[in-house]
């Protein structure tokens, strides 16, 4: 069935700002103000509208969303100082009338859970109480939660998300592209990082001061999956994951530089207690549909393998770099995206040479019913040669709309569906 897609102008409005520690804000009057939420030039389907609500967060990362429609914005770097924004728009023009600065460490992870803001740096895990307003009140002293994470510099994001029953389940990427260790291009077995890194880790989400060593091993052979979401649909956890690269730079005589654009897939997985994707042994091939033995352990390109290893729910062409996984929960948008995941893609797949979007995949019944689509287009720009925007988190607003945060450009864009 063939979709109908809506393209419409760019245009930037400003934002009132203050780059303080929390509790600086600076209002916008309603009366002065005269502009609206300007749009975000992007391409959606039939009856969906894009806005920017905010712009100059360079960095930004993940983002969740308060009762009240408050964002909360995790940046890679510090701007001002400060790695945490809470942007608010107090009187529903749809521009950010408040913007403040707070804590003092880049990351990624971020979240709202049980009355209080958990966030993340590269090696620890820390939570900040929020009042009836939704703000925080430890800005200055959060509790952490857990340190001693991982971090080599290298695929380092710590993202999480929580279960229903106290429970925090955190990435701790690998910092080895297919964890080779010498010059024969031979990997170790077992591999060594998988002891540390390469999975996902589960922590209590209640209690202060644990370490790395008092979490438990969730799920592991999973290379980088920043893109993590408790489904409350399934009562499962879903991850995705970055594929490795330079399989031809690595190894021609089984590689051409065609197939190292198209190998191997980005890849979606279900995950539970002992799961496990299979890095850095194998690969997904996106197009025989199997698990295919890595060279650095004896493959050559045509050897299957991974029999202790899962296949994955959903899989993408390769290079997409999938970095936030949001599934549908809200009401607003039509029927088919109820339940629905929505994956945000950071890079560009040299296969489709189109990269930087959103894409859909229909859920039903807890599983995938139907082939991904793109959802929203356009974050790139109208100059190929110059990238404008790359999302890389997503959040679901009280309202229902979702929210895409862009670590390139630093804005902050809300897609809601408007009507036929």
């Amino acid at each position: 069935m063939k979709k109908i897609f809506v393209i419409a102008g760019f245009i930037l409005a400003a934002v009132s700002n203050v780059h303080a520690g929390y509790g600086d804000s600076a209002v916008a009057s309603p009366k002065k103000n005269k502009f609206a939420a300007p749009d975000a030039g992007l391409t959606l389907p039939a009856g969906f509208t894009g806005t920017i609500v905010a712009t100059g967060l360079s960095g930004a990362r993940h983002l969740t969303v308060a009762p009240n429609g408050g964002i909360y914005v995790k940046l890679g770097w510090l701007k001002d100082g400060k790695g945490i924004y809470y942007l608010k728009d107090n009187n529903g023009d749809g521009i950010i009338d408040v913007q403040t600065g707070f804590g003092n460490y880049p990351g990624t992870g971020i979240h709202i859970y049980n009355g209080w803001l958990y966030t993340s740096s590269n090696n620890a895990v820390f939570r900040y109480k929020l009042n009836d307003k939704q703000e925080v009140t430890n800005a200055d002293a959060p509790e952490q939660i857990i340190s001693g994470l991982v971090d080599h510099d290298r695929d380092n994001a710590k993202p999480f998300t929580f279960d229903e029953h106290g429970n925090i389940y955190v990435t701790v990427g690998s910092y080895s592209n297919s964890c080779l260790e010498d010059k024969q291009l031979k990997g170790p077995m077992p591999c060594p990082i998988l002891d540390s890194a390469g999975g996902i880790w589960k922590y209590s989400a209640l209690k202060p001061n644990q370490t790395f060593k008092n979490g438990t091993k969730y799920a592991t052979g999973l290379k980088n999956s920043v893109g993590i979401f408790w489904n409350k649909a399934t009562n499962s956890l879903f991850a995705t994951q970055h594929g490795r690269d330079q399989l031809n730079k690595l190894f021609p005589q089984y590689y051409t530089a065609e197939q190292e654009g198209q190998l191997p897939a980005e890849t979606v997985y279900e995950l539970h207690q002992g799961s496990n994707g299979g890095w850095p042994y194998v690969y997904y091939d996106p197009f025989t549909h199997k698990k295919m033995q890595a060279p650095e352990y004896g493959g050559d390109g045509k050897k299957t393998g991974g029999e202790n290893a899962q296949d994955p729910v959903l899989s993408f062409p390769a290079h997409l770099a999938p970095n936030d996984l949001l599934f549908y929960t809200g009401n607003s948008f039509p029927a088919k995206y109820k339940n629905g995941a929505f994956i945000a893609f950071h890079g560009k797949s040299p296969q489709l040479n189109k990269g930087y979007l959103i894409a859909f995949v229909p859920f039903k019944n807890g599983k995938p019913s139907g082939e991904w689509e793109i959802f929203a287009d356009g974050f790139a720009g109208k100059d190929a040669t110059k990238v404008q925007h790359k999302p890389c988190g997503l959040a679901q607003g009280p309202d229902g709309a979702i929210y895409v945060s862009d670590d390139l450009g630093g804005t902050i864009f809300k897609i809601q569906y408007s009507g036929k």
